[in-house]
């Protein structure tokens, strides 16, 4: 009954969010143990911190939610959250959270404790004797200092200091403006910003700097009026393109790391209405947050249990970052910052309105990418260039393929030695005698033009690619331009689809297309390319499905100078496709489709 309730919610009314959030919720409780508070054990999988730490961020996660609802509702569980607060903060009980250290995983568990505080300081912080208000305080406080990374992690502390600030305790504000400083330093213009690398412009633009700035704007306004003008006119130019990363069904797309964060992609929206700022209309961000929720309640995210997995669409392993854990998917719960949103607030009386988009196509070069929508903007595709992020599992797959779509995800490596098992989905992958097989990770140099996108990469230091794309209606154009100093293997390979055993591959010389209910994905080898095909790939590593099949195209380079041309589809199962011309004339390719014409000039 809870699933099935779950699944038909379709979360506009502060009713309907409020229950999303209880059902949510629900499953985690059992996990609750009153001999081990401040502490939850939701799985077994390693991090790269420990498992008390791990259990700390479980216990703490939820918070996320639960400091919200607690605004203005009543709940059982909080009498064990605060039993839980004060052992973890008591240096002298053996369910202490420990002292902190550079780097660790306990200051970014402390955001989601301090907003709790500054949300319900009547219950929460009111309540603690004097001594329980100085371990808590002692125990966030230990934030200043340690050394953090330099990105969004800044803004934890800044709450934590805004937090203590407003119980009434000791606090930096020289710590505050120092950490404000290093993130304006990410700021690149239009609203958005990088993570602290500047080839890193994911998620945590938004669901991390931007949604931070937005709880600053809520609980700074009169402390600090004019950087919270400044932050809520940049969150309204963010919003402008943001909502660009999601189609007219409610999907996002997948893109970067932390992605089993899941409906946290859309919790920036949430913030913009809890600090009252209304850069698009209640009604068009009532809708981009309505169908979201909606579209996520009806994957498969749940375990057996109830609880959020650790995975995308299914449950999954195998993409995951080395710092999920299995608490880690309740940082999703930042989007419930709605339920602290007065019940007269406009946004409740809204309307939900469809995504509003006015062009299909959009080159953004402040967000590193290229956006393409299809003609009812249910199809939503990215085309990022220059992005890329290291010491994080599969950055390449992440962050730089040519194009991540909405509608058909993208696959991670389980393994690079055989095409099959790299899953090698929206990119080019090469290869010497068909095995260890490397694809586009960062980018030497790049360009994000009015029309296409250009990369230039190296696979190994003696081969040299140039690689242009240009999107046009319904598909994209491929141009490598290889040079290599050894003999390669090349794979071009398209968008993956759901394994389905009733629906046999087409496969017609350079041609390949594998067509299932969810669309359609088609390969064309138009010069350079020798073969078609369509493998199954290894389980477990496409994000939207657990077995896929990916039609691709192949060939095999000598030393030299060469050009590989092709045309790369994926569109849904009513969609058809217009095949362009494309024709070779000395160095200038002319490609034309519906009477429209690109043109791309050879270097070599």
């Amino acid at each position: 009954m809870l699933n099935k309730r779950i699944k038909e919610n379709t979360f506009e009314t502060k009713e309907e969010v409020s229950r999303g959030f209880l059902d949510l919720l629900s499953p985690v409780l059992p996990f609750f143990q009153a001999d081990d508070p401040g502490h939850l054990k939701l799985g077994s999988h390693g991090t790269v911190y420990t498992e008390t730490k791990r259990e700390a961020e479980a216990f703490l996660r939820p918070l996320w939610g639960l400091g919200p609802f607690l605004t203005t509702q009543d709940h059982s569980i909080l009498e064990t959250y605060m039993h839980g607060i004060k052992a973890g903060t008591d240096p002298d009980n053996p369910a202490y959270w420990g002292q902190v250290t550079n780097f660790d995983q306990l200051i970014v568990e402390m955001a989601s404790l301090s907003t709790f505080l500054l949300l319900n300081k009547e219950k929460t912080w009111d309540i603690l004797t004097v001594d329980e208000q100085e371990n808590l305080y002692q125990w966030l406080i230990q934030a200043n200092e340690h050394t953090i990374p330099k990105n969004n992690w800044h803004f934890f502390r800044v709450l934590v200091n805004v937090a203590m600030k407003k119980c009434g305790k000791p606090y930096s504000q020289e710590m505050i403006d120092q950490d404000l400083a290093i993130i304006d330093s990410f700021y690149i213009g239009k609203g958005w910003y990088f993570d602290g690398v500047e080839t890193q412009i994911d998620y945590y633009v938004s669901f991390a700097i931007h949604y931070y700035s937005l709880l600053y704007c809520r609980f700074m306004e009169e402390d600090d009026p004019k950087r919270v003008q400044k932050m809520k006119k940049r969150a309204t130019l963010f919003a402008q393109t943001f909502k660009y990363w999601f189609d007219s069904t409610g999907e996002a797309i997948p893109f970067g790391r932390s992605l089993t964060y899941r409906f946290a992609q859309v919790s920036f929206f949430s913030a913009l209405v809890f600090a009252n700022v209304e850069a698009l209309p209640w009604g068009e961000i009532k809708g981009l947050i309505s169908r979201h929720m909606h579209r996520w309640m009806n994957h498969e995210i749940f375990t057996p249990e109830g609880l959020l997995s650790v995975g995308y669409h299914y449950q999954n392993l195998t993409f995951a970052e080395g710092y999920n854990a299995p608490g880690s998917p309740y940082w999703s719960f930042k989007t419930f910052i709605l339920l602290a949103v007065p019940e007269d607030h406009p946004y409740w009386q809204a309307e939900p309105q469809p995504l509003q988009i006015e062009e299909n196509l959009l080159s953004l070069p402040e967000s590193r990418s290229f956006y393409q929508y299809n003609d009812d903007r249910r199809h939503l595709q990215i085309f990022p260039a220059g992005q890329f992020l290291h010491f994080q599992n599969h950055a390449g797959a992440k962050y730089s393929k040519f194009v991540y779509s909405s509608q058909f995800g993208f696959s991670v490596p389980k393994s690079s030695y055989l095409y099959y098992e790299g899953a090698f989905d929206s990119c080019l992958a090469v290869a010497e005698n068909d095995c260890h097989f490397r694809s586009k990770d960062q980018d030497i140099t790049y360009e994000i033009g009015s029309d296409r996108i250009i990369h230039y990469w190296q696979p190994w230091s003696d081969v040299t690619i140039k690689s242009t794309i240009i999107p046009i209606t319904n598909c994209h154009i491929r141009i490598h331009e290889v040079q290599t100093q050894r003999m390669i293997d090349v794979y071009e390979g398209g968008f993956s689809l759901p394994l389905n055993e009733a629906h046999a591959p087409l496969i017609d010389g350079q041609r390949a297309m594998y067509e299932t209910t969810e669309g359609i994905s088609s390969v064309e080898g138009i010069y350079g390319f020798d073969k078609a095909d369509v493998v199954r790939t290894e389980p477990n590593t496409n994000l939207f499905y657990p077995v896929t099949m990916l039609p691709h195209i192949k060939g095999h380079l000598d030393k030299g100078n060469h050009v590989l041309i092709s045309v790369i589809s994926g569109r849904l199962s009513d969609e058809t496709l217009e095949n362009p011309e494309i024709s070779i004339e000395r160095n200038k390719i002319t490609i034309t489709q519906a009477e429209k014409s690109w043109f791309a000039a050879l270097e070599n």
